[in-house]
Formats: structure tokens, C-alpha cells, sequence
């Protein structure tokens, strides 16, 4: 069977719960590894380096961006955001699956480095319950919230050049949408092209 790792790119608009969603999944399978982002911003209360975030100088993340040390990066509200790719790259070769939550920027850079990566939005059931659970946190202001929704609108636009969708009506029903997308990936002929090609050289090697 295949020895690599597969890469899981998971996206989707502020408030859609992806992050639930995949903490959902993790706990499903604790050996697939979460990859921390890189950051220019600072830490904020609680968190931790190399857990949370790896919290960069500007001329730390730049340096990395000129030796190629990312798989992808983007600058949001004056910080960069970007995912280290030697840790990325050496847990695949274990044969690790490696998930990154990244916005659709990063993600689609990602996709032109890495055609193999499985690229999977999350949508709200409607924008009406997405617009519903953005109000419902109580912890933005209106201009905040309207912003945000706005942003999700230019988002899920992007969705349509991802390889699938899940639509989180509930945080277990979404993880498990995952769950079968990942299981569905893995089966695929281009997946398992090695495992294929090995024994098409057994059998070739035996019949002879």
C-alpha cells in the first residue's frame, strides 16, 4: 500500500465551526499530525510556542520564505501567517497524515505545490445560520460580524476549486463527512499508484 502520508488542507469562513470539526476528527485518529503555522503576530494570553503557533520575527519568517522553507504563506490585518514545510514534508515520508487548517490563499498555493493534497471546505448548512452563529458568539461588534460575513461570501466562492465539501449541520455528522472523504481519498488510483505499480511488477516478474 501507499507509504506516504496523505496531505489534508482544511479551509472554510469565520464562524462555520472547522475548527470543532476537526478537533472532532482528530480524536478519531490521534496518529494523523496537526501542523502548527508560523506567525509575525504576537502571542496572545494562553498561548503557546510551537503548540499553538511558532512565533516568528518578521526577519525569522522572511528568511524562511527566501530559503523556500514554506509551503505556503499569506499576511492578514499586517501579520504573516505561514505552514513550515520541513516538518510537513518529513511526516508524510513516515507515512503520517498531516492536516492543515489555513485559510483559501494559503490553500490554493498549497494545491499548485503539492497537486497530491486533499483540499476540503467547510460551508455553513445556509449563509442565514452562518450569519446566526457569528451573532451568537456575543463577542463581536455588528461592523465586525458584517465584515466577517462579507469575507465568508468571497471564500466560499473559492470553494468550487476544492476536491470536496463538507457541510457542518452538526460538528459529528461533519467529522464524519471527513472521515469518509479521507477514507474515499485513500482508495483512489492515484493514491495507490505505488501499491499498483508493485504488483504490476510482481505479476510481470512471475509470468515470466
Amino acid at each position: 500500500m501507499n507509504k506516504r502520508g496523505l496531505l489534508l488542507v482544511f479551509s472554510g469562513p469565520s464562524g462555520v465551526g472547522k475548527g470543532t470539526v476537526l478537533k472532532e476528527y482528530l480524536k478519531k485518529h490521534p496518529d494523523t499530525a496537526f501542523s502548527v503555522s508560523a506567525t509575525t503576530r504576537k502571542p496572545r494570553e494562553g498561548e503557546v510556542h510551537g503548540q499553538h503557533y511558532f512565533f516568528l520575527t518578521r526577519e525569522k519568517f522572511d528568511r524562511l520564505i527566501e530559503n523556500d522553507g514554506l509551503l505556503e504563506h499569506a499576511q492578514f490585518a499586517g501579520n504573516c501567517y505561514g505552514t513550515p514545510k520541513e516538518a510537513v514534508e518529513k511526516n508524510l515520508e513516515k507515512g503520517i497524515d498531516v492536516v492543515l487548517e489555513i485559510e483559501v490563499q494559503g490553500a490554493l498555493q498549497v494545491k499548485e505545490k503539492c497537486p497530491d493534497a486533499l483540499l476540503v471546505f467547510v460551508m455553513p448548512p445556509s449563509f442565514e445560520e452562518l450569519r446566526r452563529r457569528l451573532t451568537g458568539r456575543g463577542t463581536e461588534d455588528e461592523e465586525t460580524v458584517r465584515r466577517r460575513l462579507s469575507n465568508a461570501g468571497r471564500e466560499m466562492e473559492a470553494a468550487k476549486q476544492y476536491d470536496y465539501i463538507v457541510v457542518n449541520q452538526t460538528v459529528e455528522d461533519a467529522a464524519d463527512q471527513l472521515e469518509q472523504i479521507v477514507c474515499a481519498a485513500k482508495h483512489t488510483a492515484k493514491y495507490l499508484r505505488e501499491f499498483i505499480d508493485e504488483v504490476e511488477y510482481d505479476a510481470e516478474t512471475c509470468c515470466k
